[in-house]
């Protein structure tokens, strides 16, 4: 399977909708895409949520809908600009399959991701979420997952969760029907705040120790490093504040995970400092 007109040849599919927010990413978006068809055992479907970007994405959606199967591909266009929060609630209202996939438009996923996911899920059909590692990779250079290896699932704990965010958005896969969705109020830790619902409202969440699916850009951009890093810490701690608000977790849990935060505000703050030092040209 391609982006380039092809269609693929008809195989088995599983129970999953493939669900992306997109928003200005023509350039990219293909080969998330692909990075989908070309898993081992593919998603039944693929809904491509266009978040009113204004710059020729639709047209690529499109494009791209016409390249694959019939009806594999759904794109949906949004009237205005929303985030990716309504972006992805959008393609789970629409998703038809039991399990919903997220990727970004940006990221693409490793061949084996489903097919080791899928297994852990009919092995243990209790979990209602399960993740795995991502790491930062150029494009081209993503390594190949073996399959044929054991790839245990761990039950990720609720003292866990307090820590910070164990669950990538591109590694997860949810259950369809669970009674959540993402706070469209939250542009940042929006993704976390969902996860921590599910988890802390007693639904077995899971990770596989297998880095499955990758980032092709740093986590925060080089220009204005801080104020990404101080966003993010601000954002954290609203969530934390909702989860308590909610009675999801307990006072003395949310000052666990609000110290933690303050250690890891000033690690990064410590890594900023020295980026900065070193940056600097020596004296002369």
């Amino acid at each position: 399977m391609n982006d380039n007109g092809q269609r693929p040849a008809q195989r088995a599919f599983v129970p999953v909708s493939a669900v992306i927010p997109c928003y200005r990413c023509r350039d990219t978006i293909g080969a998330a895409v692909a990075s989908i068809a070309a898993q081992s055992l593919p998603p039944a479907e693929v809904l491509l949520v266009e978040d009113a970007g204004g710059d020729g994405t639709l047209d690529e959606l499109h494009r791209l809908a016409a390249a694959y199967s019939p009806g594999w591909i759904k794109v949906v266009a949004l009237a205005d600009n929303g985030g990716p929060s309504r972006a992805r609630n959008a393609g789970w209202e629409r998703a038809s399959q039991e399990y919903i996939a997220f990727l970004d438009a940006d990221d693409t996923w490793a061949p084996a991701k489903l097919e080791l996911q899928m297994r852990a899920l009919r092995a243990d059909p209790t979990i209602a979420l399960i993740a795995h590692r991502m790491r930062v990779c150029e494009r081209g250079a993503e390594p190949v997952a073996d399959v044929r290896s054991p790839a245990r699932a761990r039950i990720v704990g609720r003292r866990r969760l307090l820590l910070n965010n164990p669950f990538p958005t591109a590694s997860v896969v949810l259950r369809r029907d669970l009674p959540f969705r993402f706070n469209e109020d939250y542009r940042r830790v929006e993704d976390f705040l969902l996860w921590a619902q599910i988890g802390f409202s007693g639904y077995r969440c899971a990770k596989i120790e297998r880095t499955l699916a990758f980032w092709h850009k740093p986590n925060y951009g080089a220009g204005g490093l801080s104020e990404d890093l101080a966003a993010m810490h601000r954002a954290g701690r609203e969530a934390r504040r909702e989860l308590l608000r909610q009675g999801l977790v307990t006072r003395s849990e949310h000052c666990f995970a609000r110290s933690i935060g303050m250690v890891r505000k000033a690690r990064q703050r410590l890594w900023l400092l020295s980026r900065r030092m070193l940056a600097r040209p020596l004296a002369r």
